[in-house]
């Protein structure tokens, strides 16, 4: 008989079949390679594998109770047992029979009586093959954890460029860095109430925070006016998103396109009053006259040394007003009732300029 190597001495092998004399021989042949378990039926062959799994089963056919394709199919559906190589070792030597067993699962089909030789040999090649199996599906879960590890930091230096673009456009605004914090709370919680999905309205909260930063291609006399712009101004405003969807352009990330549409169609009326493109109604995308609301609604609540800051009530009531001109009909009864959550929005991130209470109406 053929040597087994010194790994071999640490497999074990369940043997399983009714008849003694058969185990006898088998164990004989494998004994003094292998670590050996035996089972005089299905049943307590299912016990044993699941509570102590063997590296690989030898398994009878022909045995009363629960033959040995019964016993294979439990194996291949349970997770535990599912990858243990199986040989059927049977006197069953019809075609039709080996075929049965190969469909149930099994890795290889023996006839009795058995060639030790071959036995031997089997064995070897198919715990061989089982260790290379292993081998390889740990190298591709180790290589998955790696990817994967790579991603979430790919996709968190994604993330905060995008938070560093949009605080760029604010470092040049009379803006704090808390509108975008809270703005794009609001529209994080209107994608949630329209229906969205969570990755979908963090998707579109990462995004939003992108919305004004064609701002730095506004000349500072025009963007840091404290007055009223003349019409030519508000021209030259009027280009920030178009400058905003340049300045991000098209990528691979679907988080960065999301951000350069927001930035190009924020500034976009459901009546087809805005600008850049003079959009209108469902026209716009949902993430634009998401962010649109959100975007007009922090503008009002918000205090600037220039202004005061609304009401949160007669920012909403502006908001009801403009359904149907400015803002998407559908989504402003759905912002409206989420007040308790916007106020708690609101009174968290508060700028330094004194804002007014929360509630009043």
């Amino acid at each position: 008989m053929t040597p087994a190597s010194p790994d071999n001495a640490k497999k074990s092998i369940l043997l399983v079949d009714d008849t003694p004399e058969n185990l006898d021989v088998l164990k004989g042949v494998l004994a003094p390679h292998y670590r050996i378990q035996i089972a005089t039926n299905g049943r307590l062959a299912l016990k044993i594998a699941t509570s102590a799994p063997p590296d690989i089963i030898l398994l009878d056919i022909m045995m009363p109770d629960m033959d040995g394709y019964e016993v294979c199919q439990h194996l291949k559906n349970d997770v535990r047992t599912r990858d243990i190589p199986i040989l059927f070792v049977t006197a069953k030597s019809d075609v039709e029979d080996e075929a049965k067993g190969f469909e149930c699962g099994a890795a290889d089909y023996l006839t009795k009586p058995i060639s030790p030789p071959i036995v031997l040999a089997r064995v070897k090649t198919h715990l061989a093959m089982h260790d290379q199996k292993r081998h390889l599906a740990d190298q591709v879960a180790d290589r998955t954890r790696q990817l994967n590890h790579r991603n979430q930091e790919l996709e968190e230096t994604r993330i905060e460029v995008i938070h560093q673009l949009g605080r760029a456009a604010e470092f040049r605004d009379n803006e704090t860095g808390l509108h975008i914090i809270r703005m794009s709370r609001y529209a994080h919680l209107l994608a949630l109430k329209v229906g969205l999905s969570e990755p979908e309205a963090e998707m579109i909260y990462q995004a939003a925070q992108m919305h004004d930063v064609g701002k730095i291609g506004i000349p500072d006399h025009i963007l840091l006016k404290p007055g009223k712009l003349t019409p030519e101004e508000f021209e030259v405003i009027k280009k920030h998103p178009d400058i905003g969807y340049r300045i991000i352009g098209k990528q691979h990330s679907p988080l960065l396109n999301m951000g350069a549409m927001i930035a190009h169609t924020h500034h976009e009326k459901w009546n087809g009053g805005g600008y850049p493109q003079g959009l209108q109604g469902e026209a716009i995308p949902l993430a634009g006259r998401i962010t649109a609301i959100a975007d007009v609604f922090d503008a009002l609540t918000s205090s600037r040394p220039y202004k005061k800051g609304w009401a949160i009530g007669d920012a909403l009531a502006l908001i009801n007003k403009e359904a149907g001109n400015h803002f998407d009909p559908d989504l402003v009864p759905l912002f409206l009732t989420l007040r308790p959550e916007i106020e708690a929005i609101f009174n968290r991130y508060q700028d330094q300029q004194e804002s007014p209470p929360a509630t009043t109406a």
